[in-house]
C-alpha cells in the first residue's frame, strides 16, 4: 500500500508540474533570463576556441573525433547490450537508468536555454561522423559529452571500487585520475573540435557533477525497486507517458527530443524485460565473463546470436509500430500526422507550424484536443521500436542463450 501511494504521488507530482509549467509558460520565461547571459558567453568565448585551434593538426582532428565516438550516446547504446549478456546486469541497468537520466536533463537544459554553439565560421567546426552532424543541430549548454562522461565515467569508478572493496589507497587514486583525464581530453576536445564553447563545458562539468550526485544518492533504491517492487511495469509506462509530455519545447526544433524519446523507451523496455526475468537471468549468481561458467568462446556467440537478434527486433518493432498506431489513432478519433515514418501521414509538413510539430505543445495536445489539429505519430513509433529492442537485450536474448546453452 505505502508503494502504491508514493508512486501515486510521484506521478501526480510529474503531472502537476507539466500543467504548472505549461500555464506559467515557465521555460520561455527562464530563457528570457539565461539565454542573453549565456549567447554572450558563447560569443565572447570564440576567441579561446580560436586560439586552441591555431594548433590544429590530422592528428588531433583524429583523436579528438575518436574520442567524441567512443563517448557518444551510440557508441553506450551499443556498449550496454554486451554488458548485459557479460553478466554483469546490476551495472548494465544501473549505467543504462542513469544514461536515461543524463540524456533528459541534459537535453531538457538545452532546449529551455536554446543557447547557440560557436558560431562556424570563424570557427572551424569538425563533424568526422552523421551522428556528430546530428549533435551540431542541437543547441550548445551543456555540453553532453562532458556531462556524460562525468555521470558514467564516475559511476564506473565507484561500482568498480565497490565492487572489488579495494581499499588500496593509490587503486583509488589512479582510478579517480583516469576517469578526470577522460573528462578533461573530452571537454578540451569539444572545444578543439569548435563544438562547444567553454561556457558549454563548464556547464557540463556542473550538472554532471550535480546529476552523479544524486544518482549514487539514490540507485541503490532504484534498482532493489526495478528488480523485486510492486506495480513496477504499470508505474513505468505511465512514467515513460508522462515524460514524453514533460519535455520544454525549444526556441526552435532540434533532434534533442528524438533522443530523448528513444531513451524513454530504452529504459521502458529494460525495466520491464528485467522486472520479468530477473531471477531467470540477471540475478547476482549469473556466470559473469572471464571466468570458467562464461569464457571468451561462449561470449562471442552471444555476440553473434544477439546482436542479429535485437536488430531484427528493432526492424519489425518499427514496423509494427508503423502499421498499428495509425490504426488505433482512427479508431479511437485521434488526428495524426508523420513527419518521416508514414508517407501517407506526411500531409503539410513543409510548413513550419508542421515542422515544430514533434515538440510543441504537447501538454496542450494532451489536454485539450479541440485546440490541436494534429499529432506526430513519429513520437510513439520511436518509442516502441526503442522499447521493443531494449526488452529483447534483456529477456528474449537471454532466453536464446538459455536454449542454445550459450
Amino acid at each position: 500500500m505505502e508503494s502504491v501511494v508514493w508512486q501515486g504521488l510521484a506521478l501526480s507530482g510529474i503531472f502537476s508540474w507539466i500543467v504548472i509549467t505549461c500555464y506559467f509558460d515557465v521555460t520561455k520565461k527562464i530563457r528570457s533570463l539565461l539565454q542573453p547571459w549565456v549567447s554572450h558567453h558563447v560569443v565572447s568565448g570564440t576567441s579561446i576556441i580560436l586560439k586552441i585551434q591555431k594548433h590544429q593538426h590530422k592528428f588531433l582532428d583524429a583523436l579528438f573525433s575518436g574520442l567524441s565516438c567512443i563517448v557518444s550516446v551510440p557508441f553506450y547504446t551499443a556498449f550496454l547490450p554486451l554488458l548485459f549478456w557479460s553478466g554483469h546486469g546490476k551495472l548494465a541497468r544501473q549505467m543504462t537508468l542513469l544514461m536515461a537520466l543524463c540524456d533528459y536533463l541534459g537535453n531538457c537544459i538545452k532546449d529551455v536555454v536554446s543557447a547557440p554553439r560557436p558560431n562556424c565560421p570563424p570557427v572551424r567546426r569538425i563533424t568526422a561522423t552523421k551522428d556528430e552532424e546530428e549533435n551540431a543541430l542541437e543547441y550548445g549548454l551543456p555540453s553532453s559529452h562532458t556531462l556524460n562522461t562525468v555521470c558514467l565515467s564516475g559511476f564506473l569508478v565507484c561500482y568498480v571500487l565497490s565492487y572489488t572493496q579495494s581499499e588500496d589507497a593509490f587503486v583509488k587514486l589512479g582510478a579517480v585520475t583516469l576517469a578526470c583525464l577522460l573528462v578533461g581530453f573530452i571537454g578540451f576536445g569539444r572545444i578543439y573540435l569548435g563544438m562547444h564553447s567553454l561556457i558549454d563545458i563548464i556547464g557540463g562539468l556542473v550538472f554532471g557533477f550535480m546529476i552523479l550526485a544524486i544518482w549514487l544518492s539514490v540507485h541503490e533504491y532504484v534498482d532493489a525497486f526495478i528488480v523485486s517492487g510492486q506495480n513496477v511495469t504499470s508505474f513505468w509506462a505511465a512514467l515513460s507517458f508522462l515524460l514524453l509530455f514533460a519535455y520544454p519545447t525549444p526556441e526552435f526544433p532540434t533532434p534533442s527530443f528524438e533522443y530523448h524519446t528513444a531513451f524513454d523507451g530504452v529504459v521502458f523496455g529494460i525495466v520491464t524485460g528485467i522486472q520479468q526475468t530477473y531471477h531467470q537471468f540477471h540475478h547476482e549468481a549469473v556466470p559473469r565473463i572471464f571466468t570458467s561458467q562464461l569464457t571468451i568462446p561462449t561470449f562471442l556467440g552471444r555476440m553473434l546470436v544477439g546482436i542479429p537478434t535485437i536488430l531484427i527486433v528493432k526492424f519489425c518493432s518499427k514496423a509494427l509500430a508503423k502499421w498499428i498506431l495509425p490504426v488505433v489513432s482512427n479508431t479511437l478519433g485521434i488526428p495524426i500526422k508523420s513527419t518521416s515514418y508514414v508517407p501517407m501521414l506526411n500531409g503539410s509538413a513543409t510548413d513550419k507550424k508542421s515542422s515544430e510539430i514533434k515538440q510543441s505543445s504537447y501538454i496542450h495536445k494532451m489536454l485539450f484536443f479541440s485546440q490541436q489539429d494534429l499529432f506526430d505519430v513519429d513520437t510513439g513509433i520511436r518509442f516502441l521500436q526503442y522499447a521493443g529492442l531494449a526488452w529483447s537485450v534483456v529477456d528474449l536474448v537471454p532466453s536464446l542463450f538459455s536454449h542454445l546453452s550459450l
